[in-house]
């Protein structure tokens, strides 16, 4: 019953054009796109292995879903096999989150699982 009421819920949303902020693996087409529109952008270098990143997730997940984030693109890169996008960022090691304002970068952060401090760096892709 449960997920049948989930499943309607995002039925409702999707017919009524709310969109929802979800997580999309890096591909270079669509943050390029989204650099064009100058939305703001989370990048996130990320690793299924990597406990800091698992951390880091689900206060990503609950800030893009806030009203004050709901607009930001977030790339997940796979810093296992998408090792030429991890190099093209400069990212040195997995657990590192890099942000976007349109085609400049604001900040970045590496190994910072503090929800407040996570929060803090999201919000400098809003100017």
């Amino acid at each position: 019953m449960r997920f049948l009421m989930f499943a309607l819920a995002a039925l409702v949303l999707s017919a009524s054009g709310v969109q929802t902020a979800e997580t999309r693996p890096f591909t270079q087409a669509a943050f390029d796109a989204a650099q064009a529109a100058g939305a703001p952008i989370l990048v996130d270098i990320h690793a299924w292995w990597c406990p800091i990143c698992a951390k880091q997730a689900p206060t990503i997940k609950k800030l893009q879903m806030s009203s004050e984030l709901a607009d930001m693109q977030v790339f997940e890169v796979d810093f296992d096999s998408q090792k030429d996008a991890v190099r093209s960022f400069g990212a040195q090691m997995q657990s590192t989150l890099i942000v976007f304002h349109g085609k400049v970068e604001k900040s970045r952060s590496v190994g910072v699982t503090d929800p407040e401090q996570i929060r803090t760096l999201l919000l400098q892709s809003k100017s």
